[in-house]
């Protein structure tokens, strides 16, 4: 398993390329090519819940929907 530090730096080579829209990936002498940009989000979302789990902590998404008639 990987460190925590090392979860963030690949993290960061991912955001790095995803704004530079460019589809390769370096980090410690490996390269990654991924095929679009939803693929790099994808990888961020993975890599931001296995930092999370390696901190103890839970990432919680909610999305709550209110509505109303307009009476």
């Amino acid at each position: 398993m990987s460190t925590i530090a090392e979860l963030r730096a690949r993290r960061e080579a991912l955001v790095v390329q995803r704004s530079s829209g460019v589809a390769r990936v370096g980090y410690d002498g490996k390269t990654v090519d991924y095929r679009s940009v939803a693929e790099i989000d994808r990888a961020i979302e993975a890599l931001d819940r296995e930092i999370a789990a390696a901190e103890g902590r839970r990432i919680v998404r909610q999305v709550r929907v209110t509505t109303t008639k307009g009476l």
